[in-house]
């Protein structure tokens, strides 16, 4: 019996796997990854073992998309002869509406936004449900989900904005990871030390921002003493207005998310 059909065999369809395999959510057995690449169908069976691979589905009852936006249609054209009891699509964009409009009537569907800390069990999710769908089939979703990380339950007229926040903030900060870099050899650091002083920064940074407790603001007066070091850092990102910049960052990545789901 297979409980959950993955459509979808790329990183992040293979982070959910791995993590729902890691919290013990199925046996091996109990998951199918739906795969049209060979190659790569070889790739997960040998990582994973007993894990179902398949390059087409066959007989589904829940099922996760896990592929690009644009094949979600096909990919729901596929499946409607299937009559899938529920589904979960992780594709940036598309409503749930779409899909229900691709679907059999009646198939329950969540819409969900993940990021890609997921891969190493430290994603952020959030779950929308459709007109279909209730409580137990959100708990379905964040159940899932959770394998892998953290997850909410949003309204979907908000999923457009935790895309341009949490769903693409991962590459926020990995652009700020690149600049500290090129800034800390820009003031004498070789490569591989500006390299390891940002990661661990990033890292100690965080653990710090989700274990304290402490509100950001808090954290950064706490590390901020007048006139010192770090005041003088900071004034050149309030001075370049910084907050404004992210502000438009996250309000441009909300917008292309609305014009994918039109």
């Amino acid at each position: 019996m297979t409980t959950l059909t993955v459509i979808g065999g790329g990183k992040m369809g293979e982070a959910i796997v791995a993590g729902l395999l890691a919290a013990r959510w199925a046996p091996p057995e109990e998951l199918c990854v739906v795969e049209p690449v060979q190659e790569r169908r070889a790739e997960l069976a040998e990582r994973y073992p007993g894990l179902a691979t398949a390059a087409s589905a066959d007989a589904v009852v829940d099922v996760l998309i896990a592929v690009k936006p644009d094949h979600v249609s096909e990919v729901c054209a596929a499946l409607t002869p299937l009559t899938p009891t529920r589904v979960m699509s992780i594709a940036a964009g598309v409503t749930t509406a779409s899909l229900e409009s691709w679907l059999p009537a009646g198939t329950r569907v969540v819409r969900v936004m993940p990021n890609t800390p997921a891969m190493v069990g430290a994603g952020m999710s959030a779950a929308s449900a459709g007109t279909a769908a209730g409580p137990e089939d959100l708990d379905w979703a964040t159940t899932i989900l959770a394998a892998v990380g953290e997850a909410v339950v949003v309204d979907e007229s908000r999923m457009d904005a935790v895309t341009g926040l949490s769903g693409s903030g991962p590459a926020y900060v990995f652009l700020l990871a690149e600049a500290l870099i090129d800034a800390g050899i820009a003031v004498g650091l070789d490569p591989t030390t500006a390299d390891v002083l940002t990661r661990q920064t990033l890292l100690g940074a965080s653990r710090l921002l989700a274990e304290s407790g402490e509100p950001p603001a808090q954290l950064r007066k706490n590390v901020t003493s007048p006139n010192g070091t770090t005041a003088a850092g900071l004034a050149v990102f309030e001075a370049r207005d910084l907050r404004g910049i992210v502000a438009e960052v996250v309000a441009a990545a909300t917008a292309r998310s609305i014009e994918l789901g039109a």
